[in-house]
């Protein structure tokens, strides 16, 4: 009995052991439990700081990105619009420069020549366009010459015994040749106003060096009128099929320094600060073909009063009118190249302008003896490209230049000393398309039987290119 009630005992105190330890087990699992709950929510916590963190660097990021890519859009539309703008701008260059033997006469009264070698930086020329619209455009063209600007002294060998003249070339060393705005709404019909080219002689037309073969524009041209004749005005022009027109009103010349050697040539009023223009002038052209890229037919006109330009205007009470007429025409197909001009020009009151012109203070009378009713010249060019035949870019050429500017008078008998004929046979040579080399050689004979002809010798390099 006793047996049973110590074992019954032990039973009971077993359990309630048990049943203690357990309770102390479960409630340290709790206090585990809710450490390991309490250590999770921290670490979701931070975790979610994290990703808040995160989330915020990453719109940071996208925003940066954004900024960045509207730098890059604000930098590519910059450069299409530089790349636009440098597209609408265009610049071309050309420029001679010759080296040349000539016998020549100390003046008009010299019948015994003497030989003089010379060289000379003839120009540097800088053609500067843009295209504002698809209809409106300008180009501005300048003109170096000589290789200087400044005060020149000249020796003048056709005044009436020869004479030095000091001068300040305030248009003649650096020029602007063109300055021009052009409104084109169509191939057909054009409008330019500024200070123009005009249309009248083809070295207005053909003028660098590339495009005619002697060393030298030609002499006959220079020898009448101004060469690449410019003169402030405004004109209009067009291409119909294959015919080209161009006319202009612009600025007249000035009587009071026509010479007797050049006709008009020295009216151009270029030397002066402001263009005096009481006297406006016509100058209109009709082509067929063009003369630039090949064979080509075309007539010019020019007319306009000349008196009122005079800056002394007391000294002339006549006009006088001057027109010229010109007919050139090109043939050039494969080896072939031929070009030919013909000028003619009258003078309203010559004898009153020459008179006039003697009693004004500060001019030579020597240099305006005699001023023609009339003036002619013309020239005549010939050339074959050899590369057509040989591995050589080569062309032989012949040319003739004549030139009177005292075809006729008004009164007495006109002179023949400066009737002028030029005959030359050359070479051009051109080693890459952007330059020419050239050399020429010929007679010159004035129309004076006592005046032997005399030989001449030149040289000349030239380039020419375009951006």
């Amino acid at each position: 009995m006793n047996n049973k009630l110590t074992l019954l005992a032990v039973s009971v105190a077993s359990v309630l052991g048990l049943s203690v330890m357990s309770n102390a087990h479960a409630a340290t699992n709790t206090e585990t439990l809710a450490k390991a709950i309490a250590k999770q929510e921290a670490e979701i916590a931070l975790l979610k700081q994290q990703l808040a963190t995160l989330a915020s660097e990453q719109k940071q990021q996208q925003q940066q990105n954004k900024q960045v890519a509207n730098q890059v859009d604000t930098v590519v539309q910059q450069t299409a619009e530089a790349q636009d703008r440098f597209s609408r701008f265009s610049f071309k260059s050309y420029g001679t420069a010759v080296y040349t033997s000539d016998e020549y006469f100390d003046n008009v009264q010299d019948t015994s020549a003497e030989r003089r070698n010379r060289t000379d930086l003839e120009r540097i020329v800088t053609e500067f366009g843009y295209q504002f619209t698809d209809d409106w455009s300008m180009e501005v063209e300048i003109e170096y010459e000589h290789g200087g600007t400044g005060s020149a002294l000249e020796y003048d060998g056709f005044d009436e015994f020869g004479e030095f003249e000091s001068e300040v070339e305030a248009g003649g060393e650096v020029v602007v040749e063109k300055a021009e705005i052009r409104y084109r709404p169509s191939k057909a019909f054009g409008v330019k106003f500024g200070n123009i080219h005009l249309p009248i002689g083809l070295t207005s037309i053909l003028h660098k060096p590339n495009q005619y073969l002697t060393v030298q524009r030609h002499k006959s041209e220079a020898a009448m009128m101004p060469t690449v004749w410019n003169e402030n005005g405004i004109g209009v022009y067009g291409e119909i099929s294959d015919f080209h027109y161009q006319a202009q009103v612009v600025s007249g010349l000035n009587s009071e320094y026509f010479r007797t050697y050049d006709w008009v040539a020295s009216g151009h009023q270029k030397r002066f600060e402001e263009v005096n223009t009481d006297d406006l002038a016509f100058a209109g052209r009709l082509d067929y073909g063009n003369f630039k890229t090949g064979s080509a037919v075309g007539v010019a006109y020019y007319y306009g009063n000349t008196s009122g330009n005079r800056h002394k205007s007391n000294k002339l009470d006549v006009d006088g009118a001057l027109s010229i007429v010109s007919v050139a025409g090109a043939f050039v197909e494969g080896p072939w190249i031929l070009r030919g001009q013909y000028l003619y020009g009258t003078l309203d009151n010559a004898d009153a302008i020459t008179l006039a012109n003697k009693t004004t203070p500060g001019l030579q009378p020597g240099n305006f003896a005699q001023l023609g009713s009339e003036s002619q010249s013309f020239f005549v060019e010939a050339g074959v490209k050899l590369d057509e035949w040989f591995d050589l870019p080569m062309t032989v050429f012949a040319n003739v230049d004549y030139s009177n500017p005292l075809m006729a008078v008004e009164t007495g008998t006109a002179t023949k000393r400066y009737e002028n004929t030029w005959s030359s046979v050359g070479v051009n040579y051109s080693p890459i398309p952007e330059i020419v080399i050239k050399a020429e050689g010929g007679i010159h004979q004035v129309a004076v039987a006592s005046i032997p002809d005399t030989n001449f010798f030149a040289l000349g390099v030239g380039y020419q290119f375009s951006l």
